[in-house]
């Protein structure tokens, strides 16, 4: 809710001023306490407030007045900052002083007068703050004498971690029986040669996605064809991001490979690529005939079996694309919901008998429609397991049984947001300032999430942490969905199913949460806290609207260019793809996707700064700034620190550092430093200067992922040969593109007893062996080596069970003389796929053996899978090309 995320903006901006080494303004004691004391009371307050159900467009008055008055004490106080900040430039300065000596004085540099302190005065301040404290205590007296005795509390835990066995949930959970499972497999392996479609209509939530995502994961699917493909259409389609996924689905090529291309170059790429292979292709979220019109002619018609599988709500465009078969999604009949509801709730455990009555009175109030049961199996599952808890839901759900399914629906997904604690409702409202359908990494929204001041420290735990533990318990609640799992097992994006991404909008809208450029505010665009410019969106929308906001802190445009507004003086959140320069004081979080880069010197509390395509970016003011949490660039140069640096006790990312040296006075200061990525370039260091101290980052105690890369010119081999590590690694990337010798650093890489992912890129092995001990890797899921020249023979020990004991996937990439894959990796019982790219044939035919060898002994269904992408010479001898094709079998693809 929009209250209860304004308070929390409101504590965090003080604390950032109160812990700050030097706050621009300085705040009254006595006022801090007051604040304090009134912000605790109204968040406990709303904690156990439910605002009266209502289906108007109005946000409750209370809780909008709470919003207003948190509001007021930040515009108050972060005024008085800009001002004070831009009072104190050099610049200005300087124009004081004139006009000052135009006044009168005889000599500008000895000017003095209040003219100089104007917008420094604490008089002024206090007023302001002042009149802010009058307010929050008339509200307080209104929410003492507010009834919150009757609510429903539900089990608030704010903070549960994300555990790297967390799986796909919602999306995954079967809503459909297996005759219609098996009857689109049929249609899809039909003796029929031409290219086929299939299309499954229905209405939102009915489970078309799920259908399609269970079919396209079969095991015989992937196996019948050659290429299988995926992507999401949507309402507000964009034709080259449909085709650059695609190509990179079917080609295995990265997308930052193709984003150089048109959309009629990927179309021409994806034709050639498809043409003469068998494929599958799904088309995901259908809206208009115009999507699919504008991208079927890439896909070749082979005779070969092809199909395109295509969910779409709209079953009026069925005809247009198969005349003769359709698959139309039913509801769910009372003993499935009643199944899914118990699956959801209780998964494996008995539903409880007294709770069974009441179970089946909901199961049937969601009317079939498997996203109505799984969200409210979701709160289920989150209340108190009593019969009066359940009742209430109940009774709750008996006034939307009789309207329309549309209608029905949204009502029961704000039953949803209703029952969520206070503290997840803006983190879940949040959610909607993304495009439909788009693919959301959890690690940009947990730092969005910490820039708008949603999360706080609980126990300890770091607001990383704190984050992922919200992302979970919204993923336990069905609200959202589990998109993309990492290498190692844990979450790496999450999707909103659209129906519930359309709830976080709606309410959004309603609280004044955010407002989404060009479309109608009922509260007017002047008052919004939060701009979002959606994808398409024209330029003189996005004008007409940023200058009549001018209480903007956060704006939210990944898709486009922003133009600078003088409106913009108290933003603390930029997420854009371009702009012309950032000069925003208060800037906490600036994330930029474009090329150029500029932004004041004078960020006193920026947090977050992501700029990946900028070139080599000298940050001078870095060491003077300890607030800093998270720096990602290309390339950063950091300058040596002196003897008055700050401690940069904040720090837990460092992405791009260009040759940074490690010696004591830097270790020091990194002191929390979970992830950092630095690469080293240039002759220095020819002689006896020929060390970065590499041999210091074993001291970073609490450093869980480390990515070193020299590049070609790079002369500091010395540094490479005293590189140590900290035991406490999960992750470790090392790319060197030179003739650099990995088995001087493989032993001690062995022996990290956390290492969960290893990559080896470029460098080589100058004795063509690499042979791995018992006992080492003993906690490696996720393995990968790329362009190792001169690796021939790869061995293991004698027991298959020392070898890899844990690893779930092996990454194999353009090992043009290695001759084996050792045939104890198939003994590995973690193991799920071995990914072969632009390797010789020997290592085909020996991946080929293991499957065949595993396939023996514990039959067809062995756990796990190869997929191998042949070089592209293998395209010019025919011959070989179709010796490696002929390989592909039961659990082994080659494309």
């Amino acid at each position: 809710m929009a209250a209860y995320a304004a308070l929390l903006s409101l504590m965090r901006l003080i604390d950032d001023i109160e812990n700050h080494h030097s706050p621009p303004i300085s705040l009254d004691k006595h006022q801090i306490q007051s604040l304090t004391e009134n912000v605790t009371f109204l968040q406990q307050f709303l904690q156990a407030y439910r605002s009266p159900v209502s289906d108007s467009d109005e946000a409750d008055p209370l809780e909008m007045r709470i919003a207003d008055a948190a509001y007021a004490a930040e515009d108050v106080i972060e005024s008085h900052i800009v001002d004070k900040i831009q009072h104190n430039r050099p610049e200005a300065t300087k124009l004081r002083r004139f006009f000052n000596w135009f006044r009168g004085s005889k000599d500008p540099r000895n000017v003095s007068s209040k003219h100089d302190d104007i917008d420094d005065e604490p008089a002024k301040l206090y007023e302001d703050v002042q009149n802010v404290i009058d307010e929050m205590d008339r509200i307080k007296a209104v929410a003492m004498e507010t009834n919150t005795e009757k609510v429903v509390v539900l089990h608030d835990q704010p903070c549960r971690l994300v555990s790297s066995s967390t799986k796909k949930q919602s999306g995954g959970m079967m809503v459909f029986s297996d005759h219609v499972l098996h009857g689109i497999m049929e249609k899809l392996m039909s003796n029929e040669s031409g290219r086929q479609v299939i299309p499954i209509t229905g209405m939102g939530g009915i489970g078309k996605t799920a259908l399609a995502q269970t079919v396209y994961s079969q095991k015989a699917i992937n196996e019948h064809f050659d290429i299988c493909a995926w992507a999401t259409i949507s309402e507000q389609y964009n034709k080259r991001e449909i085709l650059c996924e695609l190509v990179s689905q079917a080609t295995m090529k990265d997308k930052k490979q193709l984003s150089e291309k048109s959309a009629a170059e990927l179309g021409l790429e994806l034709h050639k690529y498809l043409f003469g292979r068998r494929f599958l292709i799904v088309m995901d979220d259908m809206w208009k005939i115009e999507s699919w019109d504008e991208i079927q002619r890439f896909f070749p018609n082979n005779e070969n079996h092809s199909r395109i599988m295509v969910t779409t709500r709209q079953s009026q465009l069925t005809p247009q694309l198969n005349n003769h078969y359709s698959h139309s999604m039913e509801f769910l009949d009372e003993a499935s919901s009643w199944n899914l509801l118990s699956k959801t709730v209780f998964e494996e455990e008995p539903f409880p008998l007294d709770l069974q009555k009441v179970g089946k009175e909901i199961a049937h109030s969601c009317r079939g429609l498997p996203l109505s049961i799984v969200v409210v199996g979701g709160i289920l599952k989150n209340m108190e397991r009593t019969k009066k808890c359940w009742e209430s839901i109940r009774n709750n759900l008996t006034s939307v049984v009789n309207l329309k399914n549309d209608q029905h629906c949204l009502r029961l997904l704000k039953m949803s947001y209703d029952h969520l604690p206070v503290y997840l409702k803006p983190c879940f409202l949040y959610m909607g300032v993304f495009e439909e359908d788009e693919e959301i990494l959890i690690s940009k929204l947990i730092k969005l999430w910490v820039s708008e001041g949603f999360l706080k420290p609980i126990d300890g735990n770091s607001l990383g942490t704190i984050g992922k533990g919200f992302i979970k318990d919204l993923i336990d609640r069905n609200l959202i969905l589990v998109d993309k799992l990492g290498s190692t097992g844990n979450i790496k994006q999450v999707k909103v199913h659209d129906l519930v991404r359309d709830l976080c909008v709606n309410q959004s809208k309603k609280e004044g949460f955010y407002h989404v450029v060009g479309e109608p505010s009922p509260g007017g665009i002047k008052i919004h806290r939060r701009i979002v410019v959606r994808r398409k969106t024209s330029k003189k929308k996005v004008v007409n609207d940023l200058k009549y906001m001018l209480h903007a802190r956060s704006i939210i445009c990944e898709h486009g260019k922003v133009p600078r507004c003088r409106n913009f003086r108290l933003l603390r959140t930029i997420q854009v793809g371009r702009s012309r320069g950032f000069q925003y004081v208060n800037l906490r979080h600036l994330a930029h996707m474009g090329s150029s880069f500029s932004y004041s010197n004078q960020l006193w509390n920026l947090q977050t700064l992501i700029v990946p395509w900028t070139p080599i970016f000298a940050f001078t003011e870095f060491w003077e700034m300890p607030q800093l949490r998270h720096i990602q660039m290309r390339f950063v140069l950091l300058p040596d620190p002196s003897s008055d640096s700050f401690v940069m006790e904040n720090l837990v990312v460092l992405k791009g550092a260009l040759n940074l040296k490690w010696d004591e006075e830097v270790v020091k200061r990194f002191p929390n430093i979970k992830k950092l990525d630095i690469c080293y370039s240039g002759r220095q260091g020819m002689g006896c200067d020929d060390d970065y101290y590499l041999s210091n980052i074993k001291c970073l105690c609490k450093l869980e992922s480390l990515g070193i890369w020299c590049r070609r010119d790079f002369r500091g081999n010395a540094s490479l040969f005293k590189l140590t590590f900290p035991q406490t690694l999960k992750s470790l990337t090392l790319g060197i593109n030179f003739a650099f010798e990995w088995e001087t650093m493989m032993e001690k890489i062995g022996s990290l007893p956390l290492l969960e992912k290893f990559e080896l890129h470029l460098g080589g092995f100058g004795t063509g062996k690499w042979e791995i001990f018992e006992g080492q890797f003993p906690c490696l899921k996720y393995l990968e080596l790329d362009t190792c020249h001169g690796l021939k023979n790869w061995t293991g020990t004698a027991d298959a069970s020392s070898i890899f004991p844990r690893l779930q996937k092996l990454c194999l990439t353009r090992l043009e003389e290695l001759e084996n894959i050792p045939s104890e990796i198939g003994y590995i019982p973690t193991l799920q796929n071995i990914t072969i790219w632009y390797c010789g044939d020997s290592v085909v035919k020996s991946a080929k053996e293991i499957v065949e060898e595993q396939m023996d002994l514990q039959g067809d269904d062995i756990p796990f899978h190869v997929k191998v992408t042949l070089p592209y010479e293998f395209s010019k001898n025919k011959g070989m090309n179709e010796a490696m094709r002929s390989l592909t079998g039961p659990n082994f693809e080659v494309v």
